[in-house]
């Protein structure tokens, strides 16, 4: 992806690009008014928060999260994939990406221009590219009737069609919350050991 991208995004714009699932409308997760002002144009839920895009494990510590053992062999199973894990996140420094919820949704890509991206700008906020409650967008065009000019820049690329499978480590056993993309051949594999909140 290009260098005029990340130069939008490391100065708090907000674009429109392929992820490894749908589109995804984005902006560095570290930069408060960049996605406050995200949540303005795209969510009306107030307790929702937005998945996370990371170019590595590394990444999660940033954000306070620690994962122990058992969590940690997990996502090495699930990642990078298209999988979406909930992790606690109590810091009040990121109150303005959990939205009192104290967990954050992370994913690792496998799609090696998305990481690059991400290794260049840092972890991104990546919903998918529509309106809360309408049908993600599939095409640029389509995202450009949703958002319009309040997107700083539409890049065009492939996608899928089904967003990531989110699954939640806050008790005893992964849980699957939403099927999508990814793989959950893993996260039925085997026995699990507790994972601890203070990951």
């Amino acid at each position: 992806m290009s260098a005029h991208l990340t130069s939008i995004l490391k100065h708090g714009g907000i674009a429109v690009i392929p992820t490894d699932t749908l589109y995804g409308i984005v902006v560095r997760a570290l930069d408060k008014k960049a996605v406050q002002r995200l949540y303005r144009i795209r969510r009306k839920t107030p307790k929702k928060p937005f998945i996370i895009l990371i170019s590595s494990r590394e990444d999660l510590t940033a954000f306070g999260c620690r994962p122990n053992a058992a969590a940690s062999r997990f996502l090495r199973r699930v990642w990078p994939g298209k999988v979406s894990v909930i992790l606690p996140c109590t810091g009040k420094k990121f109150s303005y990406l959990h939205l009192g919820t104290k967990t954050l949704a992370f994913r690792l890509p496998q799609t090696r221009k998305l990481r690059a991206l991400l290794k260049k700008t840092g972890p991104l906020v990546a919903p998918s590219a529509n309106k809360e409650g309408r049908p993600p967008a599939k095409t640029t065009t389509e995202a450009r009737k949703y958002f319009g000019g309040r997107v700083d820049l539409y890049v065009n690329g492939r996608t899928t069609r089904a967003p990531s499978t989110l699954v939640s480590l806050l008790s005893g056993t992964p849980q699957v919350i939403r099927s999508g993309a990814g793989r959950t051949s893993a996260i039925k594999k085997g026995h699990h050991r507790p994972f601890l909140r203070s990951m």
